[in-house]
């Protein structure tokens, strides 16, 4: 089962597979191995250290449940101890879901930005923590002898995540606690994930679907590398289209040559929309082809915008990240299944 991320999604049937760039089968090629495996379980250290799920809340999780069932999501982020909950429960295992993600798609970050300079990552609908501790064990793998790779994520969400981003943060970057008799090689084990200046966040609390052009540009400008969308846009299509393809738009906008978007949600996802007087539903991926690549669009359309300028180099419409046995969490951990777009903004 998948759990989707709350707050906004939905289920379609699941449509073709297409294939931009070279992909040998519909799971993640994801690094095996003791390495790969060794890091994966300090993801899960990371958020055992900061949010203790072990001593959760279980009738704050049914509640939880409850209004994510009922989609009143107002109600299940609405209180500081519901976030926690949400975190511990859903987010360690996305994280390794997403650490998968960005693993695979790594030579086209590398490909925007030279070494020597800070990579700027903008996680929309990031608040709950995944996104942050699989950008920072991301880092790990890339960082390795190479002192000058940098990366400052800003993670923007609706609802108040600021404190879960941070205390999430904090455990990437301060070394964990020791005991006073520990041994010398057992201080030198004992370091912390990143160092501070390696990685750093920031949280911003915004409903995307509202934000002006003057906010939008503090945060994504032409210095933003990467902009993620993880089983966030169809919510977004649910609660309004023209907004969300007005905030696609915006990033155009927003973003230089070279850019990328990436888009990851549940397999299948879809929205009624009403194009041409005609309503019908459509698959998310068409609507994001739609607004980015002006694909549907009559010629006149796609002539007078300038701002769809985007080249599709990922798109697969059904894949499966698969934990692998052995990791070791208080809190049953589910395999993630979904699709994923990439686009690379390209000049003009």
């Amino acid at each position: 089962m998948v759990q989707r991320k709350p707050g906004r999604g939905g289920r379609a049937p699941v449509t073709k597979k297409t294939n931009l760039a070279p992909q040998k089968h519909d799971e993640d090629a994801t690094p095996t191995g003791t390495q790969a495996t060794n890091l994966q379980q300090t993801c899960l250290e990371v958020f055992r250290n900061a949010l203790n799920p072990i001593n959760h809340d279980p009738v704050a999780l049914q509640e939880v449940k409850g209004h994510l069932y009922k989609r009143d999501f107002a109600s299940a982020f609405g209180r500081d101890e519901y976030l926690h909950v949400y975190a511990e429960r859903w987010s360690p295992g996305r994280a390794l879901g997403y650490l998968a993600v960005f693993t695979n798609i790594q030579e086209y970050i590398h490909s925007t930005q030279p070494t020597d300079q800070q990579t700027a990552v903008v996680c929309l609908g990031g608040g709950a923590g995944a996104e942050v501790v699989a950008l920072g064990a991301w880092l790990t793998t890339i960082s390795s002898g190479q002192d000058n790779i940098k990366l400052h994520g800003s993670f923007v969400d609706l609802a108040s995540w600021s404190h879960v981003v941070s205390i999430l943060h904090s455990q990437l970057i301060t070394a964990p606690e020791i005991s006073e008799y520990a041994s010398d090689a057992a201080r030198q084990s004992k370091k912390a994930l990143l160092s501070p200046e390696t990685y750093s966040a920031t949280f911003i609390q915004q409903d995307v679907l509202v934000w002006s052009d003057g906010d939008m540009s503090e945060v994504i400008h032409n210095g933003t590398k990467l902009v993620t969308l993880f089983f966030t846009l169809n919510e977004l299509y649910t609660t309004s289209i023209p907004k969300t393809q007005h905030l696609l738009s915006q990033l155009a906008a927003h973003l230089s040559p070279g850019s990328l978007i990436l888009v990851v949600d549940s397999p299948g996802s879809y929205s009624t929309v009403q194009i041409n007087g005609a309503e019908k539903k459509y698959p998310m991926q068409w609507l994001l082809d739609y607004t980015l690549l002006n694909k549907g669009k009559s010629s006149h359309e796609s002539a007078v915008d300038k701002e769809a300028k985007w080249d599709k180099i990922i798109s697969e419409d059904s894949k499966w990240f698969r934990l692998p046995s052995g990791l070791r969490f208080p809190i049953k951990l589910e395999n993630m299944r979904y699709q994923i777009h990439l686009y690379r903004r390209l000049a003009g």
